[in-house]
């Protein structure tokens, strides 16, 4: 076990009270001496060269190069010039001329590359032992399969090697390692990271993702790595899921329902779920919404028992078809799969898969967050060497449909089994959400009081949310059913608006409760001094080019002018003309729309 994990800022902290990214490296090689585990690297930058790269970095700089110093680990579907990439098939293996997109903006923000990581072959796996290398041993319990198909990436980190190692996701293989080895796995919204050198899994599918042992490190690194890549056909624009978030006040979280809670019998990974969900609870102001997970789990399942398994087959149709013998068994016996698919049964499951993405969009009216297992519960060696592929599927249930649906989602560590085995927690929003997720899962981890993978290294307290718009974004104040947990919150959500700050007024304001509706909607008018109150309010950041079209649907008699805040700033928000306070009902006392609003429900019999 690691006594002190080495985080970011505590190397920014070595380094600015003296020390040395050699020094640094030859920690990472003599750490690694000590976890003894060959399985986790296939390909081992020298120690000497590594040291090269870090002497080569020069002045210590972290502000234009925030990674400076920092050691990292790619898994082996991961281009990185001069080394080999084999995918974990030597018969594959070839040296790659030219670094991946998003490896070479590490790079270039000063991270050293330690090595390239182990993995399930071709990234067909969840389990991490597909491999004809040695597999890498779980960090808790070497019993336990480590997850994949980065399983080298996630071992890596929870050992403490590096602060952080990139792996990729194409159905989970960034999430279900984090949670077997108590790290955490971001999978950003689809494109935002360019996959431009990464061998394809499911091109449609697929996405770099991040392993690191805090959501603060995982969310520095993305923020280097997301940037628009124009020669990459798969690249999005990242600006809105790379932009930071605070946790709203009436942030609303969906739950599996009883018959979507899955954990294969295992009483210790159910307990250790509901003790999550009172950290979870511990940070909302209502409680989670039980979630009808029929549709999520139908959509899993088209990734393995539809025409997906065949967009695996072109991804190395050349060794399928020429040389299937240098294939591990278990791989190859899933993707010769494909051969039962017909270009008629590919529009048929896109068709089946838009019909239940469809069903499944109706869930983000209702809710903000979906928080889920990472996995239903440890599968262990011995299972897979008795059933190469039902434990697999177990493994993938709460991480399938992601992808598919173009969701992001985080997993976060979170309260241990009782035999002290990790367990974890993952949230997803719609693509774009990421900072919301990034967010939540910071004071969760920090709710946990659980150490950093498998280190004594306790979680840091949650850095301050941003409260402030960035240039491209426009301060929009409200204090009704825009509010968030409300009815109209998913009109700002859908335009890409983000929660920066809950606060008040000045206390010059009346609220008032307008005549028509439905929806029922407030009014907000400034009056003369000494004749108002505080109003409670939120403040959301609304990018510019979503600005017009939002306030395009705002119906009079209401408006958008400047607003007068308690904390000094003047954002634009709601206001309401005098006009239209013809039959409205002045609600000043109740402070906020929120209290008003439930001083109108009926309180339940005692």
């Amino acid at each position: 076990m690691v006594t002190d994990f080495p985080t970011i800022a505590r190397l920014h902290a070595a380094y600015a009270a003296g020390a040395t990214p050699e020094e640094i490296v030859a920690g990472v090689y003599g750490r690694l001496a000590v976890v003894d585990d060959p399985g986790i690297f296939i390909t081992l930058v020298p120690e000497a060269e590594a040291k090269a790269a870090a002497a080569a970095l020069g002045p210590y700089d972290p502000d234009t190069k925030p990674l400076w110093g920092v050691p990292f680990a790619v898994k082996d579907n991961i281009d990185v010039a001069g080394l080999p990439t084999t995918a974990a098939c030597p018969a594959f293996e070839h040296t790659a001329e030219e670094t991946a997109f998003a490896v070479q903006r590490l790079l270039d923000a000063g991270a050293i590359l330690i090595g390239k990581t182990n993995l399930d072959q071709f990234a067909m796996g969840l389990v991490g032992v597909r491999s004809p290398y040695p597999p890498p041993r779980n960090a808790f319990d070497p019993a336990i399969v480590p997850g994949g198909s980065s399983s080298g990436s996630a071992v890596c980190v929870a050992q403490g090697v590096v602060p952080f190692a990139l792996g990729t996701d194409t159905a989970g293989s960034g999430r279900v390692p984090a949670g077997l080895n108590n790290v955490v796995g971001l999978k950003p919204s689809l494109g935002t990271l360019s996959s431009h050198g990464v061998v394809p899994a499911c091109q449609t599918l697929d996405t770099i993702s991040v392993f690191a042992g805090t959501v603060a490190d995982a969310e520095a690194v993305y923020r280097v790595m997301s940037v628009f890549n124009p020669a990459d056909p798969w690249s999005r624009d990242p600006s809105a899921s790379r932009r930071p978030s605070a946790v709203p006040p009436g942030l609303r979280v969906g739950v599996p329902d009883a018959a979507g809670r899955q954990f294969g019998g295992d009483a210790l990974s159910e307990a250790a779920f509901d003790a999550a969900l009172e950290d979870l609870q511990g940070q909302l102001a209502t409680a989670p919404t039980p979630v009808d997970m029929a549709p999520f789990f139908a959509v899993a399942s088209l990734l393995y028992t539809g025409p997906w398994i065949a967009e695996r087959y072109q991804a190395i149709r050349a060794i399928v078809e020429q040389r299937p013998e240098v294939l591990h068994p278990t791989t190859r016996q899933i993707v010769q799969g494909a051969s039962a698919y017909s270009a008629a049964d590919a529009f048929a499951g896109l068709y089946q898969l838009k019909d239940l993405a469809r069903q499944t969009e109706a869930l983000w009216n209702a809710v903000d967050v979906l928080a889920v297992p990472t996995y239903p519960r440890p599968r262990s060696v011995a299972d897979l060497a008795a059933d190469p592929i039902g434990p697999n599927s177990e493994l993938g249930t709460y991480t399938n449909f992601v992808n598919l649906l173009d969701l992001c989602a985080i997993a976060v560590p979170s309260r241990f089994r009782a035999d002290g085995f990790p367990a974890g927690l993952t949230l997803i929003a719609p693509r774009g959400r990421d900072g919301l997720l990034s967010a939540l899962a910071a004071r969760l981890q920090a709710a946990a009081d659980i150490p950093i993978g498998h280190s004594q290294t306790p979680v840091p307290a949650p850095g301050a949310a941003p409260e402030r718009a960035t240039d491209d974004e426009i301060e929009l104040v409200v204090v009704g059913a825009h509010l968030s947990g409300m009815a109209l919150n998913p009109e700002l959500t859908g335009h890409g608006a983000r929660f920066l700050r809950a606060g008040t007024t000045t206390p010059d304001y009346r609220l008032y409760a307008l005549a028509g509706g439905p929806p029922e909607r407030p009014g907000l008018l400034r009056v003369a001094e000494g004749e108002g109150v505080a109003i409670d309010t939120e403040v959301w950041a609304v990018p510019v080019e979503s600005f017009a079209r939002f306030v395009a649907g705002i119906p009079a008699p209401l408006g958008i002018g400047t607003c007068f805040l308690a904390d000094g700033t003047t954002p634009r928000g709601f206001i309401v003309e005098a006009e239209g306070l013809k039959g409205a009902v002045d609600i000043s006392r109740f402070g906020c729309w929120r209290a008003y609003q439930a001083s109108r429900t009926p309180s339940s019999p005692s």
